[in-house]
């Protein structure tokens, strides 16, 4: 996209000269003004770059500046003037110019000016259009669920956008807590700060204090230079403390200084460092019960759960099931470039009957995995995953009315004996013997068929 630069000065030699140069030499185009007001009107055209004289003839060049960045603060602003005192140069310089040339211009100095100055605008640009487009990712309309119980929790969590209250989330692994933290960041006030995430679990946990907090050169073995903990990047944003359930009680009691005392100190330092931050946490375990059993602190359960948001598991919200499964249908239609129409209805009962251990995740990696096997319009039973079918032949309705009904699929007779074999295995716990004897064949057949179908030989 063509660069468009507004030059603003009342002197038409200026004028002619720096448009010659910005069209001939740098290919941008321009658009001349010899008034401030003339200019402002124009605003509108969404200039690039604003090349303002100091000295216009109805409005001073530092009252347009001000103007300008009134109403677009990124928009950068060269400022031009015959005075050539530290002074004016301070002053514009202080109202949010980008850089300051007295004349006669030295176009040496101006040419990589007008460059940094464009380029600068541009990222500001990309970073507004990613914050933007962040926004509009997280935002709570995008979270999808058609349970009652779902849509009172974003009602409640709306009410808590704007204040600094600690959120701590509960629910299943796979119900998507992280997406309910980041939607509570990027549509609050701390939206335009960091959102820096720490999964607890995950990080040993002889490292996770210096992962918090940092740490000073020569602390520790190891510690080879200073390292800046999380809470110092969330500063002014949001840090989301992930199972905090597994954090052992020692750095427990320091999380809880942080939230009363905001402030920390960088392992091996002195220093107390300040911190503006708002914590928002989520466990998969009940604290309630490790709060009782001494594994977690109750001041510090208390402090986290000033707000709390249960998730419920999807097994508990069978409305949602249908109405995700269309939408990651859609979305992986557009990622594997297909064109699916969704589930057949008896692979749809399937699904809708399957609780779900892992949740929304299991059922998002499930999708996309029988997207990527079927080369139907619809997805049948076939592609489901066999212990998806054990399931099904375990329900109420009998294996028969899922498998078998007048618009289920014919299912290859290998595949079913394979889901067979599957499923013995793992109601027997991976007991050969049991297998075998409750699948009516002989010890050396199941082997042998185990090795047919790749079948892992568990452990008797």
């Amino acid at each position: 996209m063509e660069k468009l630069i507004f030059i603003i000065d009342d002197e038409d030699s200026i004028l002619k000269m720096l448009t010659h140069w910005v069209k001939n030499q740098w290919e941008y185009n321009t658009k001349t003004f010899t008034t401030g007001a003339e200019a402002l009107n124009s605003l509108n055209e969404n200039p690039d770059l604003i090349l303002l004289d100091i000295m216009l003839p109805d409005i001073h060049g530092n009252e347009v500046l001000g103007r300008i960045k009134q109403k677009y603060p990124n928009l950068p602003v060269i400022m031009l003037s015959a005075q050539g005192s530290v002074e004016v140069a301070l002053e514009s310089i202080r109202l949010g110019a980008f850089d300051y040339f007295p004349k006669p211009i030295d176009k040496n100095r101006l040419e990589p000016a007008i460059r940094n100055a464009i380029k600068n605008y541009d990222l500001e640009k990309e970073l507004e259009k990613l914050k933007e487009n962040l926004q509009r990712e997280y935002s709570f309309d995008n979270i999808i669920s058609a349970d009652r119980k779902m849509q009172d929790a974003f009602k409640m969590i709306s009410k808590v956008l704007d204040n600094d209250i600690t959120v701590l989330i509960t629910g299943e692994s796979g119900t998507g807590k992280e997406l309910i933290a980041r939607a509570i960041h990027f549509n609050g006030k701390r939206k335009n700060a960091p959102f820096v995430v720490v999964n607890c679990a995950s990080i040993p946990r002889e490292l996770l204090e210096s992962e918090l907090f940092g740490h000073e050169k020569g602390s520790f073995t190891g510690a080879h230079q200073r390292k800046i903990g999380k809470f110092e990047l969330a500063k002014g944003g949001t840090i989301f403390l992930d199972e905090i359930g597994e954090m052992e009680m020692s750095l427990q009691a320091k999380i809880l200084r942080v939230i009363q005392q905001k402030e920390f100190e960088r392992i091996g330092g002195n220093e107390l460092i300040k911190t503006d931050v708002r914590i928002i946490s989520a466990t998969n375990r009940d604290l309630k019960a490790a709060v009782e059993s001494k594994s977690f602190r109750e001041d510090l359960y208390y402090r986290l759960s000033s707000f709390p948001i249960h998730i419920p598991p999807l097994r508990e919200r069978r409305s949602d099931i249908v109405v995700l499964v269309n939408h990651f249908v859609e979305h992986f239609n557009h990622k594997l470039g297909k064109q699916i129409k969704g589930f057949a209805k008896p692979a749809l009962k399937v699904v809708y009957d399957y609780d779900w251990p892992g949740n929304v995740r299991e059922l998002e990696n499930t999708i996309e995995r029988c997207m990527i096997l079927t080369d139907k319009e619809l997805i049948d039973v076939d592609v489901l995953p066999a212990n998806f079918i054990s399931n099904a032949g375990n329900s109420n309705l009998g294996s028969n009315a899922v498998l078998f009904g007048e618009e289920s699929p014919v299912i290859p007779f290998e595949k079913l004996k394979e889901q067979a074999i599957r499923h013995a295995l793992k109601t027997t716990s991976g007991n050969i013997v049991e297998a075998a004897r409750k699948l009516k064949i002989g010890r050396a057949t199941l082997y042998r068929l185990m090795d047919k179908y790749k079948i892992e030989s568990p452990k008797e």
